[in-house]
């Protein structure tokens, strides 16, 4: 048959944000002639995630991966995003990692036929972060350093702290992409970033009070509070900055601790120490790799009360976002302590959503899905948990729930 008549299509367009859906059809293929999609892309560190899916074209010659079923490879079903949430990487154990959201991500597509192996079509995709007219900020304000994303328009838009997790640096995508949805948000650094400490013996509270005033301050930032979005370690120093500062109106906890991990928290006079770890309680999967899962189980332990964050002290609303095989840490029992905690002290403005079958990093949709990886406090490679699928449903629903609840109760003052 003839190659050219062959056509790979990316619907509405093989250009748009990282975080929409796209339809993939492949058209001028003999009917029923069974073929190959694939997709592949390098990350800022070079590492090269891959996925594939089998699949046969219908009587016109077509394969609509949005109606067709992957009979088979790294997902089956119909899945229209299978072929970008389930990349797996060659390096094991790799997360993917975009550093510069300046530049898209490139996804190669490629359709093969099954028969003979040979390419037929191959197109690039580019998931981009930043909508047109957006402003990328960089943030060298006193101590604070990270980046500030506008959104395109008139404004103020609700203003948003931006937390991400263990291991320093700074994390742009999930900040990005929220801006584009119509909010100034900060992507903020705290340790291993520019001129911040590359390990902290204390995480000074002060300086993310000072991230708050510098946000609130902001001409394009609405007011009269603000929101946090928190994932992993993060969520404890969002519950902090809840419980302690002024300002704080809406705050997503994903996957986070009801109490102090790792690093000592400063504030003023207050101290609140790192939770004690339980080594015994450590484990050694089937595969051999390490589960961490119940070594911080114990943060309701007489011991360990000077670690618990007072969240009964918090004035905001709360979103807390559980995977249930989070292997990291048990998310979802830390989840149900903070939110029996507000209860006792009868606050009832807080939601607790569990996802079933996912894991630690619920990112933003169609990421793909990390089930393992190297865990900064430990020093090797821990499980994660969570099975590809279920995780992309979960990072689907979850986003759209973070925009809705910070609308909600970004446009004016929450209490509880």
């Amino acid at each position: 048959m003839a190659y050219s008549q062959i056509r790979l299509k990316i619907l509405p367009s093989a250009r748009c944000l990282f975080d929409r859906l796209v339809q993939v059809k492949v058209e001028g293929l003999a009917p029923f002639k069974p073929v190959e999609l694939r997709s592949k892309l390098v990350d800022d560190r070079g590492v090269i995630f891959k996925a594939s899916a089998l699949y046969q074209a219908d009587d016109a010659g077509q394969v609509d991966v949005c109606r067709a079923p992957s009979l088979g490879g790294s997902y089956t079903g119909v899945e229209p995003m299978g072929l970008f949430w389930s990349m797996a990487p060659d390096t094991a154990h790799s997360k993917l990692l975009k550093r510069n959201v300046l530049s898209p991500t490139l996804v190669e597509m490629a359709a093969v036929s099954r028969e003979t192996g040979e390419l037929l079509i191959s197109e690039t995709v580019e998931r981009g972060y930043m909508t047109e007219g957006m402003k990328r900020v960089p943030v060298r304000e006193g101590r604070i350093r990270g980046v500030l994303f506008i959104p395109p328009g008139k404004g103020p838009f609700p203003g948003i702290v931006d937390l991400y997790t263990l291991g320093g640096g700074l994390s742009e995508p999930r900040a990005c992409l929220l801006a584009n949805k119509g909010f100034v948000v900060l992507a903020l650094a705290y340790y291993g970033y520019q001129d911040l400490p590359k390990n902290p013996k204390n995480l000074d509270l002060e300086y993310f009070e000072e991230a708050v005033t510098y946000l609130r301050s902001q001409p394009e930032v609405k007011g009269p509070g603000v929101g946090i979005i928190s994932i992993s370690h993060s969520g404890a120093l969002a519950l902090s900055m809840s419980s302690l500062l002024e300002g704080i109106t809406a705050t997503v906890c994903i996957n986070g601790c009801s109490a102090n991990c790792v690093i000592p928290l400063h504030y003023k006079d207050i101290v609140i120490p790192p939770l004690h770890p339980t080594v015994e309680n450590v484990k050694i999967s089937d595969s051999g790799l390490i589960n961490i899962r119940d070594v911080l189980s114990g943060a309701t332990l007489e011991k360990n009360r000077a670690s618990l964050i007072p969240i009964e002290r918090a004035s905001c609303r709360f979103l807390f976002a559980v995977a249930e095989d989070d292997q990291n840490w048990n998310s979802a029992l830390f989840a149900q302590q903070a939110a029996a905690t507000l209860r006792l002290h009868g606050k009832a403005s807080f939601q607790v959503v569990a996802y079933p079958k996912a894991g630690h990093f619920l990112e933003v949709p169609h990421m793909p899905h990390c089930p393992s990886g190297f865990h900064a406090a430990v020093g090797g490679v821990v499980l994660f948990g969570g099975e590809p699928k279920a995780h992309s449903v979960a990072q689907l629903d979850l986003w759209e729930r973070v925009q809705e609840f910070f609308k909600s109760h970004l446009d004016n003052e929450s209490t509880c």
